[in-house]
């Protein structure tokens, strides 16, 4: 698992954890059932105060994200978490503003921009089903 930190960012640290733990699992690179780094693992590896760590794995227990086992570590809550789809369109949404920036600086319209993405959609099923 790998998650940045960065002090520029003007997000608070647990935060960006947070947020970094829910793309992992909304994105399918944590599964049910992962085990999170040990709190004091991750707090040395991001050169941060453990409480940091410790406050961002409450907040991901809170929402269902993960679960503790007592003695045993923090893992991926093995429920399908409520958050996982808006996680999930709000991960998109991001991209998607960023595509119709971009197709406006490049002057392409919604309509056309529309039919790529149905062109491409096409296509990569098309790859997934040979």
């Amino acid at each position: 698992m790998h998650i940045q930190i960065s002090s520029d960012d003007g997000t608070p640290i647990y935060q960006q954890i947070v947020a970094q733990i829910k793309y992992m699992v909304a994105t399918g690179r944590l599964a049910a059932g992962d085990e999170v780094p040990p709190i004091r693992t991750l707090a040395e590896r991001l050169v941060i105060n453990p409480n940091t760590v410790a406050r961002a794995y409450l907040e991901l227990e809170r929402a269902g994200i993960v679960t503790k086992r007592h003695g045993s570590g923090t893992y991926v809550s093995q429920n399908r978490c409520p958050l996982a789809r808006r996680e999930k369109l709000k991960i998109l949404s991001k991209r998607v503003d960023t595509l119709l920036v971009e197709a406006i600086h490049l002057d392409i319209g919604l309509d056309e921009l529309v039919n790529l993405l149905k062109e491409r959609h096409e296509t990569l099923q098309s790859l997934v089903t040979q």
